[in-house]
């Protein structure tokens, strides 16, 4: 069985199962490209 991934990057347009933690703000964002993550179950294609 697959590992549940919860966030999903709007810019790379895929899940990150990887993501990093802002140490100022502590928002999640993507490894590629820097972009805050928005969780999948927000987004309705979890």
């Amino acid at each position: 069985m697959a590992d549940a991934v919860d966030f999903y990057c709007p810019t790379c347009a895929k899940p990150v199962p990887d993501p990093l933690l802002c140490g100022d703000c502590h928002a999640l964002i993507c490894r590629v490209c820097g972009t805050p993550l928005e969780r999948i179950d927000d987004l309705g294609i979890g």
